[in-house]
């Protein structure tokens, strides 16, 4: 397919071979400069930052990820790896840091097509994981950070974020929100270094006017307007404690360590970090 590996085994993915060609297709007319870069793109730098400011908390999470990485030219994977993801350029700069990233679509910045419930490396090959706003999009989150577990190294390290209040974003393909503990739930067999809110309040609530004025307008670009025009209620965001964050954030990040155990039904009832800490139950009380 292309200039790139088709790695998916079709008799067990949900995947089909003549979907994914005709994306092959338009990824190649892009690359060939047959079609036009999204108008987002085209718009200057600060005109590009009202809409997509640059993720600070993804590029604090990427420093501290390069510095834990072991050795010399540690392979770092990158799930959904189609574009360079917002804030994490400096794994991509860094020359120590083998970069190895795949999509369903081939791209400039992937070596190969897979399915991310299917990895196709070796067990125990990469040392790090990054995968940034993909689990929204795969039918089964829990299946795909279980090959990433498979697939690092021990004591391997991961970077995720996931949404948790955001609209549909992608149409048919995605299927899927977490709340902060349903968020570590999902990486129970890892050691949480940090996590936290990618984006608060402000952010989720900037989300929730765009798609109000696209449904009373009928028009995503009257809400993408009106998100620009409204780019100061993610100020709102730093006014927020963490704990009342964790119960109403755009998304969430991960940072972990690759382990063997499971956290336990108390563990991950006791790791509730929001501001509604009064209303926890033992989990064997009965309702």
């Amino acid at each position: 397919m292309g200039t790139w590996p088709l790695l998916v085994d079709f008799e067990c993915s949900i995947l089909r071979r003549d979907e994914l060609t005709p994306a092959a297709e338009r990824a190649g007319a892009v690359l060939r400069g047959n079609v036009p870069a999204p108008a987002i793109e085209r718009l200057p730098a600060a005109l590009r930052g009202l809409w997509k400011p640059l993720n600070r908390i993804a590029a604090r999470n990427i420093d501290r990820l390069l510095e834990l990485l072991p050795g010399q030219s540690p392979l770092l994977l990158v799930v959904g790896g189609g574009t360079i993801g917002n804030g994490v350029s400096a794994a991509y700069a860094d020359p120590r840091v083998q970069v190895v990233g795949f999509d369903i679509v081939g791209s400039p910045h992937t070596q190969f097509v897979a399915d991310a419930h299917q990895i196709p490396l070796a067990d125990r090959s990469a040392d790090a994981v990054l995968v940034q706003a993909v689990l929204e999009h795969v039918l089964d989150p829990g299946c795909v950070v279980a090959e990433i577990h498979r697939v690092l190294k021990d004591d391997g390290l991961v970077y995720a974020e996931t949404p948790f209040l955001q609209q549909v974003h992608a149409g048919a393909y995605d299927f899927t929100r977490f709340t902060a503990s349903g968020h570590r739930f999902l990486f129970r067999r890892f050691d949480e270094l940090d996590a936290g809110s990618v984006a608060g309040p402000g952010t989720q609530l900037l989300w929730s006017v765009d798609y109000l004025i696209r449904g009373l307008t009928r028009t995503a670009t009257a809400g993408r307007v009106v998100r620009a025009a409204l780019f100061w209620l993610r100020l709102l965001d730093v006014l927020i404690p963490r704990e009342y964050q964790a119960d109403n954030a755009s998304a969430f990040y991960f940072l972990g360590r690759k382990r063997d155990r499971d956290m336990s039904p108390e563990e991950i009832v006791a790791y509730y970090p929001g501001a509604q800490t009064g209303r926890a139950r033992p989990w064997r009380e009965a309702p």
